[in-house]
């Protein structure tokens, strides 16, 4: 019998095939054979912005909402253009650095791609 892989998000061993595609009956996973890292963990985090787009390293994106800045008395306005961002893990995805305000760290929930 045919060996199957378990699931790389939950490691359960009932997978099963679908076309192409491996499927994971327990928490509906589904990934391409072979496409799993070497360690048996998933891909990358793919970070998407307000809209649902995926977001990379470089994109510009705008602002969708006034955000309060901590520590300080003023706010980022809404509409406000931030240029090259870079993808970070943690709480907060974005880091970046913006005129008239220097670096900071953004939650994608609260941006759009420009």
């Amino acid at each position: 019998m045919n060996e199957l892989p378990n699931c790389p998000a939950c490691n359960s061993e009932y997978t099963y095939e679908d076309g192409n595609l491996l499927v994971c009956p327990e928490c509906a996973h589904e990934w391409t054979p072979g496409a799993e890292t070497p360690d048996g963990a998933a891909d990358t985090k793919i970070v998407r912005d307000a809209n649902g787009n995926a977001l990379r390293d470089g994109d510009s994106v705008t602002v969708i909402k006034d955000l309060k800045v901590k520590g300080s008395s003023s706010v980022l306005k809404i509409g406000t253009k931030v240029k090259n961002i870079r993808l970070v893990d943690g709480d907060h995805d974005i880091d970046c650095k913006i005129d008239g305000f220097g670096a900071m760290k953004l939650k994608s929930e609260f941006v759009r791609k420009a």
